[in-house]
């Protein structure tokens, strides 16, 4: 099976058990998938967040899903327990579709990582 393919059915396995659990079935969409990784890795699940903080859950985020591929480094958790990371390298100039692309894989990776899907 090509890499492609395999992606595709890992991300749409991905968003329907997601969008099951969080959205009552509606499909959750990437913005709403990477948020969702951002309160995972803070760990404070349960708590309303301000919209700079829901920014900052999507960064979070971010770093986090990009970190195996060598664009972020964890650093260190601040006194309320948030995650910062540096930078190690630039990311590259990508079109749209292409950013598309490595984030989805970069997410399928991150709940492969977990055991949430196979």
């Amino acid at each position: 099976m090509s890499r492609d393919i395999q992606l595709k059915e890992r991300w749409e396995l991905l968003v329907q058990k997601l969008s099951a659990q969080f959205a009552d079935g509606d499909p959750l969409e990437l913005d709403a998938i990477i948020y969702l990784v951002g309160v995972q890795e803070l760990g404070q699940i349960h708590k309303k967040y301000k919209k700079d903080e829901k920014l900052n859950l999507m960064h979070i985020a971010i770093c986090r899903l990009l970190e195996p591929y060598g664009y972020y480094e964890f650093d260190y958790f601040d006194e309320d327990g948030w995650p910062h990371y540096t930078i190690k390298e630039e990311l590259p100039t990508l079109k749209a579709g292409e950013q598309t692309v490595l984030m989805k894989e970069a997410i399928v990776g991150y709940f492969i990582e977990k055991e949430y899907i196979e």
